[in-house]
């Protein structure tokens, strides 16, 4: 004869509630996890997205300045300046301008060289 709820015990109908109840919190929590998940993914995305645009931003304004300091060196610009500010400028003639060659180093002079002979010579022998 089979058995119907009414003799059925409480502890066979309270495990099949928790089970029940168990999966609706495992499927609920997966849920608001993926949710949770995306909505990161999107705010990490605005980040990056903003943090692109300032370092675009960023680079035009290096380039601006690297430009604006190029013709701000530039000789026109410099004898321009000179001029506005009447400092009384000009480029030197040629016979003031002094050009002076640079020494030839032989490997003989080389401060290397210079001070491994000082370390190796007696000073003792050099005072008169």
């Amino acid at each position: 004869m089979a058995k119907n709820r009414k003799h059925q015990s409480a502890g066979v109908r309270f495990g099949s509630v928790l089970l029940t109840l168990l999966l609706c919190l495992l499927i609920g929590g997966s849920g608001i996890g993926f949710v949770w998940q995306k909505a990161q993914i999107y705010e990490l995305g605005q980040q990056i997205r903003k943090r692109e645009l300032h370092l675009t931003e960023l680079r035009d304004g290096n380039k601006k300045l690297r430009d604006q300091l190029a013709m701000l060196r530039s000789p026109g610009k410099l004898e321009q300046r000179v001029r506005e500010l009447n400092l009384g400028m000009s480029q030197p003639q040629p016979m003031q301008v002094w050009r002076l060659s640079e020494p030839l180093v032989s490997r003989a002079e080389s401060p290397e060289r210079a001070r491994l002979y000082a370390a190796q010579t007696n000073p003792a022998a050099l005072t008169p």
